[in-house]
């Protein structure tokens, strides 16, 4: 028996009620059969796991008029307590920390939909591309901080929305590969993706066009139309099924597209001054294509068995994980070697001494993890892959030092 204590407007001070069967609750929809007890005029429906010892697990009180079934409804969310069915409500506190956690939840979703490590290496790359056309100390002024701020910003909505529409156009191959994201694990529906998307580009764009800097506006362009192309499932399109495609793809944004507009956006079109080809632009478009197809390879590393099923024709599907993994460690190491070349040729002996022990401290990094992965293990490539996207992030802070 469950003794539930009613409010003062009732005229019975208890109301005793025994479950009577197990049935489907009216009050609630599309959820779990529910145990019901009923008493009277009064309805208590309990959650068939509900744990009498914890008042954390909520339930209903309902009311009707006798003689006019269901026609009016009064609920009353109460809890258990000690054995009994109490009224106590939710405290403000009890509210805001169910708020705070549901938000927090919310928020988590969202970061991974926006996939942080490729917005992380959109800042850090934008960012260094940035510092290259600086002479001296007074180029950092407020309009270079303004500046680099109006690259950034449309450019990591961007970001989003490309890494957003690989999501929708992927949920079932996602369920395989990548369970974890909001899209495959429902956390998310198909609605609140295409309005996240959606929502990101529109912005994006309209920043673009009201900054008025012409390679800002031709990068957002560029990223949009390559990354819709990668994607979306029309014909002559879909790209990513096709390595070569795919590569290409990410190597003409991260390594071209990144390097050359962000620089021309910040010498012309913030600090005034003339375009021309410098050291260590040359040097970042040139390393940043080794390193964006190595991303564009090994990304596909861990995920051949979704890529299979679904007849994505990549590398690694093509060629075999361990092949494509050996591949994408040898160019790293062969670009860092160029890198120490060009490092030992500067003129500049701290800039000289910098490039030199930073990229001989990142090739050995790399070649000491490189061969503790187990390539036949998923979670240990994705870490590697995490991993390459570091060593992506600390050749940006190398970069203007290659003078």
């Amino acid at each position: 028996m469950l003794q539930y204590k009613s409010p003062r407007s009732w005229s019975c001070p208890h109301v005793q009620v025994a479950v009577l069967k197990l049935t489907h609750c009216n009050l609630t929809k599309n959820k779990k059969p529910f145990a019901r007890c009923c008493s009277g005029s009064t309805i208590l429906s309990v959650p068939t796991n509900a744990n009498p010892n914890c008042d954390q697990k909520k339930i209903t009180v309902a009311t009707r008029n006798r003689g006019k079934r269901f026609k009016k409804w009064y609920c009353l969310p109460i809890s258990f307590e000690n054995g009994y069915a109490s009224e106590k409500p939710e405290s403000g506190d009890e509210f805001l920390t169910r708020f705070q956690a549901g938000l927090s939840k919310q928020w988590d979703a969202f970061r991974r939909f926006c996939r942080p490590h490729t917005v992380i290496g959109t800042v850090i790359g934008i960012s260094s591309v940035s510092v290259l056309p600086l002479e001296n100390v007074t180029d950092l002024s407020t309009a270079f901080f303004v500046g680099l701020l109006k690259a950034l910003v449309p450019s990591i909505l961007m970001n989003i929305y490309v890494v957003g529409l690989n999501q929708l156009y992927d949920v079932e191959i996602d369920k395989v590969n990548k369970p974890e994201l909001p899209l495959a694990s429902g956390e998310f529906s198909m609605g609140a993706g295409i309005t996240i998307v959606s929502t990101v580009l529109l912005m994006s764009f309209a920043m673009g066009f009201m900054f008025k800097s012409p390679p800002l506006f031709s990068a957002l362009v560029i990223s949009f139309l390559l990354g819709t192309a990668y994607s979306v499932e029309l014909p002559l399109l879909r790209w990513k099924r096709h390595a070569f495609l795919a590569a290409t793809c990410i190597l003409i944004v991260r390594a071209i597209v990144v390097q050359l507009a962000f620089y021309v956006h910040i010498q012309k079109y913030v600090l005034g001054r003339p375009v021309i080809l410098t050291r260590s632009l040359a040097f970042a478009v040139f390393f940043m294509c080794i390193f964006s197809s190595v991303i564009a390879l090994f990304k596909d590393i861990p995920d051949v068995d979704g890529d299979r099923d679904f007849g994505i024709q990549s590398f690694s599907v093509s060629l075999g994980q361990e092949k494509v993994y050996w591949v994408c460690v040898n160019m790293l190491l062969m670009a860092y070697g160029a890198a120490l070349a060009i490092g030992a040729s500067s003129s500049f002996l701290p800039c000289k001494l910098f490039t030199i022990i930073g990229h001989s401290a990142l090739a050995s990094l790399l070649w000491i993890r490189a061969r503790s992965v187990d390539i036949a293990n998923k979670a240990s490539l994705t870490s590697f892959y995490l991993f390459i996207w570091k060593l992506f992030y600390a050749e940006y802070f190398l970069i203007p030092f290659v003078r």
